[in-house]
């Protein structure tokens, strides 16, 4: 027996509505069982862990910085007659550390950001005696920063963290030894000339290389000062601002 086309119409438009009110209906919340609160507790175990590693490979770059600074400045200030090339070879060096530091900062920053969001939205309600719920808003954050994973901070900003922690002090370690060993050596200057006599290498005038130490060194400082600017804007949006890194 078939249904009559209206019938088969008024029962069609009824499924219709049904799987949309399906579809808007979310499913009930409920709080973390034990079984739960077990797995988030080991993949905290495992974000730690992978923090932990990739922090030591940036103190690698970091001490092969220092190293390198280190050596130059024991053949500069050697003898008064040593060259101070190696103090600007040395600042180039620091540069290439910085940017391979930058690099492995952007993987250390995944792992740090996710563990610190579990400790931040996990673990502190539960200090505190609040109830858990996988439905909020972080553990979707953090389910799809599993699903897509990316970088949560540019190269730029990766660049300028690290400069403002470590190679800023670095590089003006070597900008202010490299000015004091053509300022004393082989004797003391006793005008501006002479400095920027000492200061010439090979076919470049002293002008240029002094301009170009200022340039240098300024530049790096201004790239930190924009990055710290960005991050801030980046994370100045409040305590209600959901985003991880």
């Amino acid at each position: 027996m078939t249904p009559e086309p209206n019938e088969a119409l008024y029962w069609f438009r009824c499924s219709v509505m049904q799987s949309k009110d399906m579809e808007g209906t979310k499913p009930p919340s409920r709080e973390f069982d034990a079984a739960a609160i077990g797995a988030l507790a080991h993949l905290y175990r495992g974000e730690v862990y992978r923090s932990t590693i990739w922090r030591t490979r940036l103190d690698n770059t970091t001490n092969w910085a220092v190293l390198t600074l280190g050596i130059a400045l024991s053949v500069t200030f050697s003898t008064q007659d040593a060259s101070p090339l190696p103090l600007l070879l040395a600042g180039i060096l620091c540069i290439v550390f910085l940017f391979f530091e930058a690099r492995r900062y952007r993987y250390f920053n995944v792992w740090r950001a996710r563990a610190r969001w579990m400790e931040k939205n996990f673990y502190a309600p539960m200090l505190r005696g609040e109830s858990l719920k996988p439905d909020a808003g972080w553990s979707q954050v953090l389910a799809q920063d599993y699903c897509e994973p990316r970088h949560h901070i540019t190269f730029a900003r990766a660049i300028g963290r690290r400069l403002r922690r470590n190679s800023i002090w670095i590089l003006d370690i070597q900008t202010l030894a490299y000015y004091g060993k053509i300022a004393i050596h082989p004797v003391p200057i006793s005008s501006l000339s002479e400095l920027v006599e000492r200061a010439k290498i090979g076919p470049i005038p002293g002008e240029l290389m002094l301009l170009g130490g200022v340039v240098f060194i300024g530049g790096w400082i201004s790239f930190a000062v924009v990055t710290l600017f960005l991050d801030r804007a980046k994370h100045g949006s409040g305590p209600g601002h959901v985003a991880m890194g």
